[in-house]
């Protein structure tokens, strides 16, 4: 691969950029300066740009605690989405969010650049479970819960249709009014729409897993993180 490839591949330069970067002597190869920008190297290389190693990365995949009012989209005039929060080098690598969170829906969600996988871990027939914490504004009954679990009448709205939900856990906390929900579908805003259905309402939402990976709880809201070559596996042994 072509060095300028390389950079701009690693998002931290763009071919211009790579090109004046190496007449200045800032990158080196196995430790030499770099001759020219279209010199071929590999990732098994030490290519470093002003000191530090620049790691290439066939795909990114990145962990991100999503704040509250942040769009997870990659573009949405007027508002601001979860690539706003990423550093510029990242923005450049075309990422984007795999699955969605409700604007006011906090927690995990996983950005990539990875097509393939996304499509396959979205796909309905994976059953990838997700996990939410809920609070509502008046406790469940049994009822309520036994309702939920057992699959759900959703009415047809402005926004979406009308369905009937799939089985789900639903494990609410000694008050009734906060608990977890685990889900292996994610229509349009369906757990507030399920709540809607039990003449109840949500008042916060975070999800905290997602295809057997948790929120990191280092992460702030509107940090991130790359994700551990152990997670990356689960990702792939889910979309098998």
């Amino acid at each position: 691969m072509r060095l300028d490839k390389y950079m701009t591949a690693a998002g931290v330069l763009t071919r211009r950029e790579c090109a004046a970067a190496v007449k200045q002597g800032r990158i080196t190869v196995d430790g030499l300066p770099a001759p020219r920008a279209d010199i071929h190297v590999s990732p098994a290389q030490h290519v470093c740009l002003d000191g530090t190693e620049v790691v290439y990365r066939e795909n990114t995949y990145l962990m991100m605690h999503k704040p509250d009012g942040i769009v997870s989209a990659t573009d949405a005039p007027g508002e601001r989405t979860v690539l706003d929060l990423l550093p510029e080098q990242l923005r450049r690598l075309h990422l984007f969010p795999c699955g969605r969170l409700d604007k006011s829906t906090t927690g995990l969600i996983l950005l990539m650049t990875d097509g393939v996988l996304s499509h396959r871990l979205l796909a309905p027939r994976r059953h990838v479970e997700k996990v939410y914490r809920f609070t509502v504004k008046f406790p469940l009954s049994d009822e309520d819960v036994g309702q939920l679990e057992n699959g759900i009448r959703i009415d047809a709205d402005s926004h979406a249709e009308g369905f009937v939900t799939a089985p789900c856990r639903v494990i609410p906390e000694a008050d009734r009014t906060h608990g977890a929900i685990v889900l292996t579908e994610g229509k349009y805003h369906q757990i507030k729409r399920m709540m809607e259905a039990v003449h109840n309402q949500i008042t916060t939402l975070q999800r905290i897993s997602f295809c057997g990976i948790s929120l990191d709880p280092a992460l702030k809201p509107g940090e991130w993180r790359y994700l551990t070559e152990e997670e990356e596996a689960i990702l792939r042994a889910a979309a098998q």
